[in-house]
This record gives structure tokens, C-alpha cells and sequence, in this order.
């Protein structure tokens, strides 16, 4: 089985043009792609959870 598609946050930024800041709201409020720390204290996003979010705000936005 594949190792799942882990992307930098920068990438993530770039792929929904949003600033980190904007972002970082955004988590706050529980509205945000989940975040995954590495023990280096990078994080990383998902490829699956960031799908699911993008579907998840095109449903709301219907």
C-alpha cells in the first residue's frame, strides 16, 4: 500500500491561495484541513484531507 500524499503548508497555501494568517483563523474556528505535527515540528496536510475539505466546502457553498 501507498504511503499517503503529505504536502507542506506553503503548497497547501498556494493550492487555496490563502495567507497563513488567514489560515491559522480559519483553524482556529475548526474550519481548516487537519493538521499533522512531524516530531521535527513541521506539519504537514494530507492530500485525502485536503480533498475532503475542498468537497466539504463545496457542499456548504450549494
Amino acid at each position: 500500500m501507498a504511503r499517503p500524499q503529505m504536502l507542506k503548508l506553503p503548497e497547501v497555501l498556494a493550492e487555496i491561495d490563502m495567507s497563513r494568517a488567514a489560515f491559522y483563523r480559519m483553524r482556529a474556528r475548526g474550519q481548516a484541513p487537519r493538521l499533522r505535527k512531524l516530531p521535527n515540528g513541521q506539519v504537514r496536510v494530507s492530500r485525502a484531507d485536503l480533498d475532503a475539505w475542498w468537497e466539504r466546502c463545496a457542499e456548504n457553498a450549494a
